[in-house]
């Protein structure tokens, strides 16, 4: 076994919260670190996440288990930054359509007999557990209250991890243009950029979102993909009570650091047009479609002025469970590839650090290995 040592030279792919959060792990115990990124920080993914910290509705006993030491690192963050506004867990609220679709009776058992805290309220009850709700947006069926949900800022948290990494002596390249991991001899040897910059790693993390299995397909590994196109959207600053995460039929929505909202919906993603040249298009009336839904589930209805949007790939793994560890067919090759970048963005860096440096892969990423679609 490997100990923590300063002469271990790994380079990082990728700007989001998994390549920070990985990065600066490697720091802390030793590793001689190189982020690499094809533009800005948090150009990607994470700076278009809604960001709910969240195990919630229905997925795998380890998936589960996973998140929830994901939301315990988060606790353990939000204690050394109590006053940090771009970290609060002030739960979550989340309904279904009324329709055979809806499933809240259902989760809502499920979810107790898993421990997870959920509270089943009626609409009228809602607005004495969570303030700036519309509660006649909610169904008859119902909504759960999940008290120990959160979100987070990630660009603001990125930022926070990597000042960090600096102080620990890390390198961070930005706007470096595509990268590719070096293999010589069949392993993998550093990362090159279409910038010209060489790299020379005795490990390589590729933690680069959507672009992971393109990546990994150029070494002849196979990670079945269901990247969606996603689109989150800001509002200017405005005044609502909102504190908790809304998931609701027509939109999610989540407060932000700076008193605006963001957010988001399944059915928005679906009407961006994809251009054959790689670019999407909005429609303005899809903009503006989801700010109306998200004022509908606001109290007082408020009118929702654009500030912004993004829009592009949202990491999706084709069975939507993370991908996460080492390439068996190319020694000293990792990645990171996972919907819920946001919620296991601390303990997925922790546990590749550890898994890299020591050479030893955690038994909680066992049945998240890259070596299971073989």
């Amino acid at each position: 076994m490997n100990s923590p040592s300063s002469s271990l030279r790994v380079a990082v792919i990728g700007g989001g919260i998994l390549g920070a959060s990985s990065a600066v792990h490697l720091a802390r115990l030793g590793a001689r670190v190189t982020l690499v990124t094809e533009g800005g920080l948090s150009s990607e993914a994470s700076g278009r996440s809604l960001a709910w910290l969240n195990s919630a509705r229905f997925r795998s006993a380890e998936y589960h288990k996973l998140r929830m030491i994901g939301i315990d690192r988060y606790r353990t963050l939000a204690a050394r930054y109590p006053a940090a506004p771009w970290l609060r867990f002030d739960g979550g609220l989340t309904w279904d359509a009324d329709d055979s679709s809806n499933r809240i009776t259902d989760a809502f058992a499920h979810e107790q007999s898993i421990g997870y805290h959920a509270q089943l309220l009626a609409p009228e009850q809602v607005a004495a557990m969570t303030p700036g709700v519309d509660v006649r947006a909610i169904t008859r069926q119902g909504a759960i209250f999940n008290p120990g949900e959160g979100w987070v800022d990630l660009p603001s948290l990125i930022r926070v991890l990597l000042d960090e990494f600096a102080t620990l002596g890390g390198e961070i390249v930005t706007h470096a243009g595509r990268a590719s991991v070096d293999v010589k001899g069949g392993r993998a040897t550093g990362v090159s950029t279409s910038s010209g910059r060489q790299i020379v790693a005795d490990a390589v993390l590729v933690a680069a979102g959507a672009a992971v299995p393109k990546m990994v397909a150029d070494v002849g590994v196979a990670i079945p993909d269901a990247t969606p196109i996603s689109l989150l959207v800001r509002s200017k600053p405005l005044k609502t009570g909102l504190r908790a995460v809304l998931n609701t039929p027509r939109v999610a929505v989540r407060p932000t650091p700076d008193g605006a909202i963001v957010f988001d919906s399944a059915w928005s993603e679906d009407e961006v047009v994809r251009h054959a040249d790689g670019t999407y298009e909005v429609r303005e009336a899809t903009v503006q479609k989801l700010a109306e839904e998200a004022s509908a589930v606001l109290a007082d209805n408020p009118k929702i002025e654009i500030a912004s949007y993004g829009v592009g790939p949202k990491p999706v793994p084709k069975d939507g469970e993370p991908v996460l560890g080492a390439l068996k067919a190319v020694p000293g090759y990792f990645v990171a590839f996972t919907h819920s970048g946001a919620t296991m963005g601390l303990i997925t860096g922790e546990l590749l650090a550890r898994a890299i440096v020591t050479g030893e892969a955690s038994p909680l990423l066992a049945t998240f290995r890259p070596d299971r679609f073989a």
